[in-house]
């Protein structure tokens, strides 16, 4: 899959406070180098629980974490078959984890920046010093010739450090051979050197609260332009003002920017039915917090009329978003107020799609609704130290690898983020599969349509009205 560009690509490093900062200069008034991220760069940070799977995932490989305590970590989900994370430390990209849906495992990928931060004690190969400036410098692969010693724990396909005899670092690369046959190997390449482009990595301590005051006057410029933008909106409409609230990051940074540029205002929640209890309990929690209305939709049984005449919903099919959210919310808006103006936490980073995206528009099904999109180019880091900033309350879900909140059997769902929520609440995913095994035995279709997720990918062209919800 190819990389998009969607935006620019704003993530730079501060190396006086040690921090991203989203412009070329810290608020501390040094300058800030620009860190070489694969697009579309929506960054967001490493939480405790992200940290814990990378090291586990580094541990298990190479006998060492990754993230040492106290260093902030950043992530960039990449283009891949199903899911590959960049984790950004220093102001580098220090290396990758790759999730194998097949194997259901996850496999790290490291750059050579990673060797500033672990020490393999596993899966790594000792080559000749001769052999080291090609290898480094050129990423020139390891040949037989110049192999010295291998980690027996080394099987062809591994990712492996390799390293001088000294235990110093040149390169990274992937065995082609297993430890027992490479050490009998007097020819051939024992290992392909990845060539990565270097950059500069300095590790060092700090805080996502260093990271919000490195970041001040970007956050005042952005929330100053997006209240600029509600105030002007709202003048040009009489009718009634809300907020589209998800229970997600983007649409609770929002609100807090609605009730800052105009006062409180309802908030309209589309109740697929298919939420997660948090999500539901963040909708209650928001609402006390900020003495709001919330004017729900119910789409929940709509969605299961649906399911009985068309199957599951797939990444080329989502006819759900319309059943259970887009109508819903119709009726709700025509038998609260008749037709409403809402503010809606969609964002250009997200897909091409809302890059494409007017920043106020009409959906062509919920016509009696008109969207603007106050944060639309924001990327998902504004959005996270805005929210560290205002110590707002989000979704606790996004503390627990959920990078997207939504319904919690969404196609779009890369299915390592889907063998999470399975794990993670057995008895809304067993009911799950239970419909889905009632479809499958109906239609005569294989065991692996289950096993392998692959109902997520069933079904006709998608409908464009449909495609990006």
């Amino acid at each position: 899959m190819r990389p998009s560009f969607l935006g620019k690509m704003l993530l730079h490093w501060c190396d006086t406070c040690h921090v991203p900062v989203l412009s070329d200069s810290c608020a501390c008034g040094a300058g800030a180098r620009k860190v070489p991220v694969t697009p579309p760069g929506d960054i967001r940070p490493a939480f405790p629980a992200d940290v814990s799977l990378i090291n586990s995932i580094y541990t298990a490989h190479f006998g060492a974490p990754l993230i040492p305590p106290g260093h902030i970590a950043l992530l960039n989900k990449v283009p891949d078959n199903d899911r590959m994370e960049e984790i950004m430390m220093g102001g580098a990209v220090v290396g990758a984890i790759r999730y194998i849906p097949g194997e259901k495992r996850w496999e790290p990928l490291p750059r050579p920046e990673a060797a500033l931060y672990l020490h393999p004690s596993l899966r790594f190969v000792v080559v000749d010093p001769g052999a080291v400036a090609s290898i480094r410098d050129e990423g020139a692969s390891v040949l037989a010739p110049g192999l010295v010693t291998i980690h027996p724990s080394v099987r062809a396909g591994d990712e492996v450090f390799i390293l001088d005899p000294s235990g110093d670092y040149a390169g990274v690369g992937r065995a082609r051979a297993d430890a027992a046959e490479a050490v009998g190997m007097t020819r051939g390449s024992v290992v392909r050197t990845r060539k990565n482009v270097r950059s500069s990595c300095i590790p060092a301590p700090s805080t996502w609260d260093d990271a919000v005051l490195a970041n001040a006057r970007v956050l005042e410029e952005a929330e100053a332009e997006a209240i600029r933008f509600i105030r002007n909106v709202s003048s040009n409409y009489t009718r009634q003002a809300t907020v589209s609230y998800s229970g997600g990051k983007d649409s609770l940074a929002t609100l807090l920017l609605v009730m800052k540029a105009i006062g409180r205002v309802p908030l309209l929640f589309a109740d697929t039915g298919l939420e997660f209890p948090e999500t539901y309990q963040n909708v209650e929690d928001v609402a006390a917090l900020y003495e709001l209305e919330v004017v729900r939709s119910d789409g929940g049984s709509r969605f299961w009329e649906a399911f009985a005449r068309n199957g599951p919903p797939a990444v080329n099919r989502r006819w759900c978003c319309s059943a259970c959210k887009l109508l819903p919310l119709y009726d709700a808006i025509l038998g609260r107020w008749g037709e409403c103006l809402s503010f809606i936490g969609q964002r250009r980073y997200e897909s091409f799609r809302r890059k494409e995206s007017s920043r106020v528009f009409k959906n062509g099904i919920v016509k009696n609704q008109v969207s603007a999109a106050p944060i639309q180019n924001w990327t998902a880091l504004h959005v996270w130290l805005y929210l560290f900033r205002e110590n707002a309350p989000f979704n606790p879900l996004y503390a627990e690898r959920l990078d997207r909140i939504g319904c919690y059997m969404c196609p779009s769902s890369d299915v390592a983020i889907l063998e999470v929520i399975r794990e993670k609440y057995p008895e809304l995913w067993i009911g799950w599969e239970l419909h889905l095994s009632e479809w499958c035995e109906e239609h005569g279709l294989p065991s692996r349509w289950m096993d392998e997720m692959s109902w997520r990918l069933q079904g006709k062209e998608a409908d464009e009205t449909y495609s990006d919800c």
